[in-house]
């Protein structure tokens, strides 16, 4: 019987394992394994490196039987987050990543709030009764799915940003309407519109068909195929696409996004490390737009960092984390 192209992951049960990160990707590999270490990991689904060998082998096209494959999984992350994906009322949203057998740090690409689109954004504004983080999250996906898979420069988005901060006298994008958002949306779709000459893609399938296959081709982009010759990767290996249901760092002062590390990255050293923001969702920390604050005290000092940790803010959250980060140290 032939291996399937898609792994499931969610509620403390998985298709792989740890030790399967030929064929799942690092990623793919480690997100199957913690939810069978039980660890609080959204549910999602893992598209095998094996698939991204033959897009490349059959002139871009997947192969028989994948898409009828990420339909069953999909309907999985569904009964579990009691959303559908497309759906008006209970829209699912998910994140695309990329993850290759051996780490490749900022090489491929990302996009999250998947699923977004006229109506869809009024589904996530009625069960969160947010209208801001609804178009906070409506403009991101936009952002990063017109660079990612349409290929139309991000520098306009961005200065778009910028130009409406000034306007409105503040700083932090945080510190934007959601008006501001909302008029932004129709700015980016209709730049998007001009640039491309067709309308940003509404259809949350068809979303998805691209991200999958912009994350596909982000492998033989040219910063990754330099990226695989300076570390000796062989370019056959691929990198799977891991797709899971969103979580929000987005959604209010009592939210947030970030990294942490059961080493610390620069020295080595034993000990739990990361980095956090408030009210925002995970690119902001690689961005560099605001300053990402420490995770912990022991990391605040360790940095010199006058910025308050996680563990002083949210105390109940980092408890959390730290006993996700006891359960890694044992395993």
């Amino acid at each position: 019987m032939p291996r399937p192209w898609v792994y499931f992951f969610g509620n403390g049960k998985a298709d792989g394992k740890s030790d399967m990160k030929n064929l799942l990707g690092g990623k793919g590999a480690n997100l199957a394994e913690m939810n069978l270490l039980g660890l609080p990991v959204p549910p999602g689904f893992t598209i095998t490196t094996e698939v991204c060998t033959a897009f490349y082998q059959n002139d871009k096209k997947y192969p028989e039987g994948l898409e009828g494959e990420v339909g069953q999984a999909l309907a999985k992350v569904e009964a579990i987050m009691g959303a559908k994906f497309g759906d008006a009322k209970q829209p699912l949203l998910l994140s695309v990543r990329s993850g290759a057998r051996a780490s490749m740090p900022g090489m491929m690409d990302t996009i999250l709030n998947l699923g977004l689109n006229d109506e869809t954004v009024q589904g996530i504004i009625a069960r969160s009764g947010d209208e801001r983080f609804g178009y906070d999250s409506y403009r991101r996906f936009i952002q990063m799915y017109s660079d990612v898979v349409l290929d139309v420069d991000r520098e306009f988005f961005e200065h778009q940003i910028e130009e409406r901060k000034e306007h409105k006298k503040v700083r932090l994008d945080t510190e934007l309407s959601a008006q501001d958002w909302k008029e932004l949306v129709a700015v980016f779709k209709k730049h998007v519109l001009q640039m491309t000459g067709k309308p940003f893609p509404e259809d949350p399938k068809d979303q998805l068909w691209g991200a999958v296959g912009a994350v596909f081709s982000s492998w033989m982009n040219k910063r990754a195929i330099e990226y695989r010759r300076i570390n000796g990767i062989p370019e056959e290996w691929g990198t799977a696409v891991n797709v899971q249901a969103m979580v929000f760092g987005n959604m209010g002062s009592d939210c947030a996004t970030g990294v942490a590390f059961t080493r610390d990255p620069s020295t080595g050293e034993r000990r739990f490390f990361g980095e956090f923001l408030v009210n925002a969702q995970g690119e902001d920390v690689v961005a560099g737009i605001r300053t990402p604050q420490p995770i912990n005290v022991a990391g605040k000092k360790a940095d010199n960092s006058a910025l308050p940790s996680l563990e002083e803010v949210m105390p109940a959250c980092y408890r959390d984390l730290v006993e996700i980060y006891q359960k890694l140290e044992k395993h």
